[in-house]
């Protein structure tokens, strides 16, 4: 028994280290990682943001924040699609947990994105019933 929650510590452990090191890669300068709070205090501040969320459709379609375009990642034409966004505003990525909008953020700045905001723990951080 103690030897199964000694692998769970190390996985735990390890996620947090690989997820530390691929933010301090990915978010730098124009890109930021913001928690839920922070977010919905970027949007007030910025209502020319694109809200983009690339998780599914099925997962859009059970919610999503206020005026989000779903792109989903896994779509193969995701770059084109994403390309019809305005480069020059600002975009606040999400998707369900931070994983896949992580990829997304690589490949926004891949095609020229230069100021990205990312929703740290995704949609399942935010709260849609709340004030924002």
């Amino acid at each position: 028994m103690i030897w199964a929650f000694v692998i769970v510590v190390a996985i735990v452990v390890g996620w947090f280290a690989f997820e530390g090191t691929w933010d301090r890669r990915l978010f730098t300068e124009g890109c930021r990682n913001l928690s839920a709070s922070e977010a919905k205090a970027w949007l007030r501040e910025h209502p020319e943001t694109q809200v983009l969320d690339v998780r599914s459709k099925g997962e859009y379609d059970g919610g999503a924040l206020p005026k989000a375009v779903n792109i989903s990642l896994g779509d193969q034409a995701f770059a084109s699609k994403v390309g019809t966004l305005d480069k020059e505003k600002p975009v606040l990525v999400y998707c369900a947990g931070g994983f896949r909008s992580r990829k997304a953020v690589a490949k926004l700045k891949e095609l020229g994105f230069k100021n990205i905001q990312h929703i740290h723990r995704g949609y399942m951080s935010w709260k849609p019933d709340s004030s924002g």
